[in-house]
């Protein structure tokens, strides 16, 4: 059984960069167009919410309510724009465009493929999520020093959502499944999280839910660097995010075994 899932490592440690760099070089000729989209919803939360309801709520867990705002869309697009480039892209590359097939003809192995999918969504997840935090840098909304210490967690919150994305890739028969996972998993996920109101008003029942959240994890590592204050389990929020990143990446490796390679 181990012998047959060997097949689907990565055969060292640094040939998924090749596919990494593939990806950069197809996505570096549409480079504006994609950050502007990967920005456009989370924009329109924070100047649609923050500006409009921040008017009627007043300061949020003793903050303005666009800067409690900012936080949760740093994570928040960082989710977003992970999931997308692989439940989309990943798919695409994998499904229809048969590129996965020519890459397995070279000497990189499965493993090698969706280990360098799962870092370029990252790569992607970094730069939405940096952007994200420039904008609130630059509405006075964060320090840039504090800001700084947000950006790993940025990064590991795209590798956790790359991986769990992964596995709904893997698992799809083609494109008409995957927008059940953005319905039913990823929106509720923004409301249950905290980005949007604090966790702490939601019933005793959902703040359980919340609390096991990828998501929820990120916001309470990314809110309290942004708004320059101690927070609190920071050891088991990353131990949460790391779990969401290592267990559903070699689940998905099986898994694409098993799809492609029969």
């Amino acid at each position: 059984m181990f012998e047959g899932f060997a097949g689907a490592l990565p055969a060292n440690a640094w040939n998924w960069i090749a596919v990494w760099r593939r990806n950069y070089l197809a996505w570096k000729k549409v480079a504006l167009a994609s950050i502007l989209g990967s920005l456009a919803d989370p924009m329109i939360y924070l100047f649609g919410l923050g500006s409009g309801l921040g008017l009627m709520l007043g300061r949020v867990e003793g903050t303005s309510y666009i800067a409690f705002l900012a936080a949760g869309m740093v994570a928040s697009s960082a989710m977003t724009a992970s999931t997308f480039e692989t439940i989309y892209a990943a798919f695409a590359r994998m499904h229809s465009q048969r590129t996965w097939e020519a890459i397995l003809n070279t000497h990189l192995t499965l493993g090698d493929i969706v280990l360098g999918e799962v870092a370029w969504a990252a790569t992607k997840a970094f730069l939405a999520g940096t952007a994200i935090a420039m904008v609130a840098v630059l509405l006075g909304d964060a320090e840039w020093p504090s800001v700084v210490y947000t950006l790993p967690v940025i990064a590991l919150t795209g590798l956790a959502f790359a991986s769990l994305a992964m596995v709904v890739a893997a698992l799809t028969p083609d494109y008409n499944y995957l927008v059940f996972y953005q319905t039913l998993f990823l929106t509720p996920m923004v409301f249950l999280s905290g980005a949007v109101f604090p966790v702490t008003q939601l019933p005793e029942v959902l703040q359980q839910v919340a609390s096991v959240l990828p998501l929820a994890h990120s916001i309470d590592l990314i809110r309290p660097a942004m708004l320059d204050r101690p927070a609190a389990g920071i050891p088991l929020h990353i131990g949460a995010l790391c779990i969401y990143t290592v267990l559903p990446f070699f689940l998905s490796m099986g898994l694409f075994k098993r799809r492609l390679m029969r």
